[in-house]
């Protein structure tokens, strides 16, 4: 995740300025000598509402807490949104990944069957997204939630927002949900296996074992069980493909008519088949898994360039969960592949594909060995990395982008 001195500097400037500026609600800094900005923030926060509806004990629990500077540089750098979606793909849906899903889905397969008779919703998809939110439980955050929240909600963009998901926070932890202490996530505040933020929580979190507990940490029965329920409440419809690639007519020599579509404007298969649409292998769109009347979208996520899809309301339902069309593309593409699919066909516009989490590891290893300090080796693009990765770009007279991809790896495994 990039993470430029521009951006800390801008994050830092920002709770500067929020947290110096006045409160509104408050009668006056005499009135509150002794709160800094951010205390009366969080005083401002008690006082509402429904900051009322929060017991005294567990308002205590973010006495004294201090802003984290570090999250606000998180609000701009988020992967999904940052990272070429090539790259994206690549490591998050890795072969990698792919075996561990086929481990998960064997090991809690009765789990996995019983919450799919529940919420109609698919083993596979269900995997996927554990599988990418948390990597199957190991990954949950190591930021404090309540921490984060307080941050969020007193300084940078959408306060308002964030000071609802911090209320919810506080009512998961008073009614017992999930300990104070052990209230670890996100930088952003979501938490759990599969990172559900804690206003979501609230109406979509289950207890799917009935211990009276809808336990998203430690429990994998209550993480799986409610993402199923988000998914089936967002609209998923089972037996419902979430799309196909597809083959457009005249290949890339006539050029096909986008103009007003987009994977929110869905026609029927039978129109896309009119039109001339047939499936990547060039077998018809309709078939008897796939209905004529079935509505479906197109969706190009790297323009005509790339590959195309014809996406349906279930792809839609992904998307709901993380509002990044990378992320829901990662999490379709990884759920196919746990069925016994492939990767996509149609080859991405670039001539440096990205790297696997197995390869980005390699890469870390040989920066190492030409004797670079990037702290561990765990395919993350830590600062450290980037340096090392544009030191080496320059070496080799490849652009200083920070960016590792294919040609890197294969520059770093020559002798």
């Amino acid at each position: 995740m990039r993470s430029s001195s521009r951006t800390v500097w801008v994050a830092s400037a920002l709770l500067i300025v929020s947290l110096c500026a006045p409160t509104p609600g408050m009668a006056s800094d005499v009135a509150q000598p002794r709160l800094d900005p951010f205390e009366r923030c969080l005083q401002t926060l008690r006082t509402s509402r429904r900051g009322r509806k929060i017991s005294v004990p567990t308002w205590a629990l973010v006495r004294g807490v201090r802003p984290d500077t570090a999250v606000l540089s998180h609000l701009d750098a988020q992967p999904e949104f940052t990272l070429p979606i090539w790259d994206y793909v690549a490591v998050m849906a890795d072969d990698e990944r792919v075996r561990d899903g086929l481990e998960r889905l064997t090991q809690h397969r009765a789990i996995f069957d019983a919450v799919a008779t529940r919420y109609d919703v698919d083993a596979e998809t269900v995997a996927a997204v554990w599988g990418i939110e948390s990597n199957f439980g190991r990954g949950q955050g190591t930021f404090s939630v309540l921490r984060s929240l307080a941050t969020l909600s007193c300084a940078g963009r959408r306060q308002t927002y964030f000071r609802g998901e911090l209320l919810a926070a506080l009512r998961i932890v008073q009614a017992g949900h999930i300990p104070a202490d052990r209230f670890l996530g996100s930088w952003a505040g979501a938490f759990g296996q599969t990172q559900f933020m804690p206003g979501v929580f609230w109406w979509r979190a289950v207890d799917f074992d009935g211990d009276g507990r809808r336990d998203l940490m430690d429990n994998a029965g209550d993480a799986l069980a409610s993402t199923a329920n988000y998914l089936h409440q967002a609209g998923w419809r089972r037996g419902v493909p979430w799309g196909f690639e597809v083959q457009l007519p005249g290949g890339d020599s006539v050029p096909f008519e986008t103009l007003g579509e987009g994977r929110r404007i869905r026609r029927s298969l039978a129109e896309w088949s009119r039109r001339g649409v047939t499936r990547i292998d060039g077998t018809p769109l309709v078939s008897a898994t796939a209905d004529s009347l079935l509505q479906a979208g197109l969706f190009l996520p790297a323009g005509l360039a790339g590959p195309r899809f014809l996406v349906t309301s279930n792809f839609s339902a992904v998307f709901s969960y993380n509002a990044a069309e990378s992320y829901t593309l990662a999490i379709v593409q990884l759920a196919d592949r746990l069925r016994g699919g492939g990767a996509f066909v149609r080859a991405w516009p670039t001539d440096d594909l990205g790297l696997s989490r197995a390869e980005r590891r390699e890469v870390q290893t040989l920066l190492i060995a030409r004797g670079h300090d990037i702290g561990p080796v765990d395919a993350l693009l830590t600062p450290r990395t980037r340096s090392a990765v544009q030191a080496e770009q320059r070496r080799i007279g490849q652009p200083a982008t920070g960016r590792p991809g294919q040609k890197l790896l294969a520059a770093l495994r020559a002798p």
